[in-house]
């Protein structure tokens, strides 16, 4: 029989095996577009590993791990360097200061303990047994190195945003910073609240009912600290 996958896969499609220069996971099986440009490969990258785009240097290698291109310029369409299925794209973290370099975010020897009996830990609510279950449950694909490569990203890209900038997020939208922080309902981490200049976004600044920020429904949006540049973006009908 074929392979399900390979049915269901798009023309456009290709199957490609992630790796990273500082992470010995891999991410198996994941789906890129031949017409995303690098510069959104990268920044689709970023939620699986946790560099941001612009500390990513990408490489394509074949299966037999033989660099076949660099993928340096962003502007190029991924087509351009006909991936095939099974290809790698190895992502190099060019951040000498990288949370992820020397094992931090794998090795956990480098983490103090506290260390219970089988019996007492099974018999607590709140542990990470059960917490790993519930989200094994909900994303087949989570691990504990991509959680934790997010958080500590989105941390850190979080910090340098501030309430009240003007900011561009991913795909050329425009708004204002309005919150910054975590969102109920929302998968762990920090996220941006931006009130657009236009009504591109997805809510009026809730989420479930909770109020992070006023603005007019269908103008607020929450992303994810890697997709949002603050500067001096003016409204388009001021450039």
């Amino acid at each position: 029989l074929a392979d399900s996958g390979a049915q269901n896969q798009a023309e456009t499609t290709v199957r490609l095996v992630v790796t990273h220069s500082n992470l010995q996971a891999k991410f198996m099986d994941i789906r890129l577009d031949l017409h995303m440009t690098i510069d959104a490969v990268k920044r689709k990258m970023c939620f699986h590993c946790g560099t941001p785009p612009s500390a990513q240097a990408l490489q394509l290698k074949d299966e037999r791990g033989r660099v076949v291109a660099a993928l340096q310029d962003d502007s190029r369409k991924l087509g351009f360097y006909s991936p095939r299925d099974g290809f790698i794209l190895h992502i190099v973290d060019t951040d000498p200061t990288s949370i992820s370099a020397n094992g931090w975010l794998e090795d956990v020897s480098k983490v103090e303990k506290y260390v219970m009996s089988d019996e007492a830990y099974a018999e607590r609510d709140n542990t990470y047994r059960k917490y790993k279950e519930a989200r094994l449950a909900a994303d087949p694909t989570w691990t504990l190195q991509k959680e934790m490569a997010a958080r500590k990203t989105a941390s850190a890209g979080a910090a340098a945003i501030q309430v009240g900038s003007r900011c561009e997020v991913d795909g050329g939208k425009r708004g204002t910073v309005h919150y910054v922080g975590h969102v109920e309902g929302l998968p762990l981490g920090h996220w941006v609240g931006v009130q657009y200049d236009e009504p591109v976004g997805k809510n009026d600044g809730s989420i479930k009912g909770r109020r992070y920020f006023e603005c007019s429904p269908g103008y607020g949006g929450f992303v994810r600290p890697c997709l949002v540049r603050t500067g001096d973006f003016p409204p388009f009908d001021e450039d």
